[in-house]
């Protein structure tokens, strides 16, 4: 690692302290993280088990909500071994490349969380708005190709924000990074360049994908809005509406969370780091956590699938 006028010429390792300002209580924090992320993968892992198994929920929503599960599986993943490494083992080097790769795959599946999220509401605006088509619309094959598309957007739009630092940026004020987790903001800031085009980078990323996500699926749900409220039957309206209560408090959940976390790191100047990374930390481990639970409480054939699992269990 060579100096220059006080600069570090592309260190081979960074530094990741965790979340400044709490490294005494660390510790002790890492145990919810530890809790939500075990409990994410056993829910997540469980609604895959019971979706694969049951042949009656092999149907866009479920399968749309499978592609979910896996997606949260991996988000969680990408984050909290490491957190865990640098709250318990004290742990925090990274190399420099291996936080590149972090920071891509965390970003690549935040997106395409979102791009599955889109997908979920135009399923339930075609099942609503026009039913006698959905199943001729939402074959399985478009699903496939729904679920390689979301993918290959994410990754191939976040890339360059990788590329721009590995290339663009080669002097560093420090290598460490106050953070838990190689963010893109966060990694950006080390540099001792000009960071205009990386930060502008970043944020036609988030506004190309979650701007774009979050428009198209608040104009499906005003139409879903409209047909459930059009519907003569008060029956009728609550079966309808009741399809869609899951995905609407995931949605709120997923982008609640995004944008304050997002907006908090660039603009909220007088926010103490510590809430930055705590929001930041939350907002990739309560989704996971929290999806599962939303969908196997609100969605009947779930329940009742998870309900029998463990009914046979006890009566063996």
């Amino acid at each position: 690692m060579s100096k220059l006028n006080g600069t570090i010429f592309m260190p081979p390792v960074l530094t990741l302290i965790g979340i400044p300002g709490l490294e005494s209580v660390q510790f002790w924090i890492g145990i919810p993280f530890c809790a939500m992320y075990i409990n994410a993968l056993f829910g997540n892992s469980l609604l895959l088990v019971i979706i694969k198994s049951e042949r009656s929920l092999h149907e866009p929503m479920y399968l749309f909500l499978a592609m979910l599960g896996v997606t949260d599986i991996v988000l969680s993943t990408c984050i909290l071994p490491k957190m865990l490494g640098i709250f318990w083992f004290h742990l925090p080097d990274i190399y420099f490349d291996a936080c590149l790769f972090q920071m891509w795959l965390i970003h690549t599946f935040q997106c395409t969380e979102s791009g599955i999220l889109l997908a979920m509401a135009l399923d339930r605006y075609v099942a609503i708005c026009d039913p006698l088509r959905h199943a001729s619309i939402f074959t399985h094959k478009l699903l496939t190709q729904i679920g390689v598309g979301v993918m290959l957007r994410a990754a191939l739009l976040v890339a360059p924000c990788l590329i721009l630092i590995k290339c663009r940026l080669k002097h560093f004020r420090t290598t460490v990074v106050s953070h838990s987790y190689c963010e893109h903001m966060a990694i950006v800031k080390l540099a001792a360049e000009d960071i205009r085009v990386n930060k502008i980078c970043g944020l036609f990323v988030a506004f190309t994908i979650l701007g774009f996500d979050i428009i198209f699926i608040t104009l499906s749900y005003i139409r879903i809005f409209i047909t459930v409220f059009n519907l003569p039957q008060r029956e009728a309206r609550l079966k309808a509406f009741n399809t869609c209560i899951a995905h609407i408090c995931v949605f709120l959940e997923f982008y609640l969370l995004g944008f304050f976390s997002f907006f908090t790191h660039r603009f909220g100047f007088h926010i103490p780091p510590y809430i930055h990374i705590l929001l930041s930390n939350l907002y990739l481990l309560v989704p996971p956590l929290l999806n599962p639970i939303v969908y196997g409480v609100k969605t009947k054939q779930i329940r009742d699938r998870v309900s029998k699992v463990f009914h046979s269990k006890d009566s063996s």
